[in-house]
C-alpha cells in the first residue's frame, strides 16, 4: 500500500470589499466571490484560486501561492477571508 500525501482545501464564500481582490488573470474583481486554499504538495506553501460565486471561471490570487504561516493552512484561510473583506486588492500574501 503506497501513502499519498493527503489534499487539504478549504472554500467559502465571501464579499469583498471596496477595491476587491487582485488576481494574476484580470486584475481587480468585486462582489459575491468563492474563495478556494489549497494547500501545495510540499506541504508548506498555499495555492489560491477565487471565482464570482456561481461562475466557472477560476483566477490566481495575486501572490499565490504563498508560504503558510506556522504550517495552519485552517489559519491562513480565515485570515485571507478577512483580509479579501476589507477589499483593498487583496492579495494572497
Amino acid at each position: 500500500m503506497t501513502d499519498r500525501p493527503r489534499t487539504i482545501s478549504y472554500q467559502d464564500q465571501v464579499t469583498a470589499g471596496p477595491g476587491g481582490v487582485m488576481t494574476d488573470d484580470v486584475g481587480v474583481i468585486t462582489g459575491e466571490l468563492t474563495v478556494c486554499t489549497d494547500l501545495g504538495a510540499d506541504g508548506c506553501t498555499a495555492r489560491v484560486r477565487v471565482q464570482y460565486t456561481g461562475a466557472e471561471e477560476w483566477y490566481t490570487l495575486t501572490g499565490s501561492p504563498t508560504p503558510v504561516p506556522d504550517g495552519d493552512l485552517a489559519a491562513y484561510h480565515l485570515g485571507l477571508l478577512d483580509r479579501i473583506r476589507q477589499g483593498q486588492a487583496a492579495e494572497a500574501s
